[in-house]
């Protein structure tokens, strides 16, 4: 019996706490866009080299090869 006066004292203070630490992030802006950094790992930010000129293309021949 003696432990749940120490028990419940430290449950409100626990809840409080994260009742806290809730209310920051809601007010930081934490859940603002829940969906953009879902899609942004999915987009391919880094750009292509581009392409390499072929010998055929350098020298004025403009034959494709296949």
């Amino acid at each position: 019996m003696e432990s749940i006066y120490l028990l419940i004292p430290i449950s409100v203070i626990l809840v409080f706490g994260i009742a806290l630490a809730f209310w920051w992030s809601v007010r930081s802006g934490q859940f603002d866009d829940l969906e953009g950094p879902g899609f942004r790992v999915l987009m391919d930010d880094d750009e292509r080299p581009p392409p390499a000129q072929n010998a055929t293309q350098s020298n004025g021949n403009n034959t494709e090869k296949i």
